[in-house]
């Protein structure tokens, strides 16, 4: 059974038997085209109902509705292939975790097309979390990244040397420093003006450092390109990941929740009162070491859910939506801050947990799944999943990437937990009130997208939803959001082939005059 972004309500209409007896024919007419505008606004999700609602496990276990729209980043204006003669080399340092890297690499893309530049493969900053210098060679396939962006930009490994005066001399990167989200601008006015000064430039860090709002749809879906097509990992990683999904699906479906109870998140958070004192020293001294000055004050921060949700409070919400016991979990996280007490609550309910070490215990797995390769190896578990659930997708990277790249790999269910309408359902919980609980947790869940096309609402990212640009129709009332011709690649290999053979008919001119 397909559906659309919010789910069916079950609406109960007792009583309306004993009214049809009692009622005249014109009025029971009256009544049921009432109940049937009633029941067509709870199907769309209308706020504030107040009848009881379920919610169908079985429809979330499918993709979402997608609305006759589907994934295209392919051009569908005139897109020229980068010119031969290029301004110069852009070189970037990506900062931040890999899913803050893989950003930064679809901006840097997108920086050279501006420019005109020549890309040097993007450096991956050796990640101070997990001591991780892999490099983009040791995470992505390089020559699939190369070949798949030959339309948009020249990519080249490193920069290579220039014959002077007969000797061998190597281009210095002139180095900058991008102001954050920088506008377009600023690389077509500064940043471009250096490059030509200097032959190459030096962005760092380059992290955020492109606006990610931009008034052309064009760069827009370059940009998808980047994300969705050309950023493959490298084989072996494909090939740990496509295992464990096949181990977890031998026994049906699966979820995918990324438990952000870590220590780095919960410090960022301010959310310390529920842990122990010692606990508590841990998390504020981290908080001082790595974040700005703030007064936080936990009760607040809880209220306007601003805090994440602990395993339990993930566990009470599948359970209030339907999911039973024998449902199978893998838990995307790092070291869970506080340890197993807070994890028993949560097995208790969902004794089925897995992670990458328990689905395959093997010595192979376990030496590769460290640092980035592990972090990739849950990214991509996480994106086949049937259902995937963030609880932090706030300033979460990996969720946020996750949650855009679904959407776009054929709006696939994702569970997106609203906790500032959940926080005072936990709240009275804890305070004893526990009577219409699970009910009123389900109200809040069915206000929220599970996976369908949305307009895309501030603070929401373009990595997060990239609907409509990346997206189109086959029979779109909107020119805009028409799909482009099936061979629009043989069109651009054409394209990109007849400027080449120019290129060299030309060069042959040259050299013989």
């Amino acid at each position: 059974m397909r559906r659309g972004g919010h789910h069916r309500l079950h609406v109960k209409q007792g009583g309306v038997k004993g009214l049809v007896g009692k009622l005249s024919i014109a009025v029971v007419v009256v009544l049921i085209c009432t109940l049937s505008v009633l029941f067509s606004a709870t199907i769309t999700g209308t706020r504030g109902s107040a009848s009881p609602s379920e919610i169908n496990v079985e429809e979330l276990w499918e993709s979402a509705n997608s609305g006759s729209w589907r994934p295209s980043s392919a051009p569908r204006s005139d897109w020229p292939s980068s010119p031969k003669e290029t301004n110069g080399y852009l070189r970037v340092r990506c900062n931040g975790g890999l899913n803050q890297q893989r950003s930064a690499i679809c901006n840097a893309v997108l920086a050279a097309r501006i420019m005109n530049a020549t890309l040097v493969l993007p450096e991956l900053d050796a990640n101070s979390f997990w001591h991780d210098d892999s490099g983009f060679q040791g995470i992505y396939d390089v020559e699939h990244f190369i070949q798949t962006l030959r339309f948009d930009v020249r990519i080249v490994e490193s920069i290579p040397e220039i014959h002077k005066n007969g000797k061998k001399k190597k281009i210095k990167a002139y180095q900058l420093r991008p102001p954050r989200d920088a506008p377009i601008s600023w690389y077509t006015t500064e940043a471009l003006k250096k490059m030509k000064e200097h032959g190459a430039i030096y962005l760092t860090p380059f992290s955020h450092r492109l606006a990610e709002e931009i008034d052309n749809p064009e760069y827009q879906r370059l940009r998808c390109r980047v994300n969705y097509h050309a950023l493959r990992f490298k084989p072996h990683i494909m090939k740990l990941s496509e295992s464990i999904v096949d181990k977890l699906r031998v026994q049906g479906h699966f979820i995918s929740i990324h438990l952000r109870f870590e220590m780095d998140m919960l410090a960022f958070a301010g959310c310390f009162d529920i842990f122990s004192p010692k606990e508590q020293e841990v998390l504020k001294k981290y908080r001082k070491e790595n974040f700005a000055e703030k007064r936080l004050v936990y009760k607040e921060r809880r209220a306007i859910g601003k805090c994440p949700l602990t395993p339990e409070e993930v566990g009470l919400i599948l359970r209030a939506m339907g999911f039973d016991n024998s449902t199978r979990i893998y838990l995307a996280a790092g070291e869970l801050f506080g340890g197993e007490r807070f994890m028993k609550p949560f097995r208790s309910l969902f004794p089925h947990l897995e992670n990458h070490s328990s689905v395959d215990s093997s010595e192979e797995l376990a030496a590769n799944t460290q640092g980035l390769i592990g972090s990739a190896v849950d990214y991509m578990v996480c994106l086949l999943s049937d259902i995937f659930m963030p609880t932090y997708d706030g300033p979460s990277n990996f969720a946020n990437n996750l949650l855009g790249h679904r959407l776009y790999y054929g709006f696939r269910t994702t569970l997106r937990p609203d906790r500032k309408g959940l926080a005072p359902i936990f709240i009275d919980r804890e305070n004893g009130r526990t009577s219409g609980f699970e009910e009123a947790v389900r109200r809040v869940m069915l206000k929220t997208n599970f996976g369908g096309p949305h307009k895309r609402v501030p603070p929401e990212s373009f990595y997060t939803n990239s609907w409509p640009e990346c997206f189109c129709q086959m029979s779109a009332q909107n020119p805009a959001d028409q799909c482009p011709p099936n061979n629009v690649l043989d069109i651009l290999s054409s394209q990109l082939e007849s400027e080449l053979t120019s290129d060299l008919q030309s060069n042959l001119t040259t050299s013989v005059a």
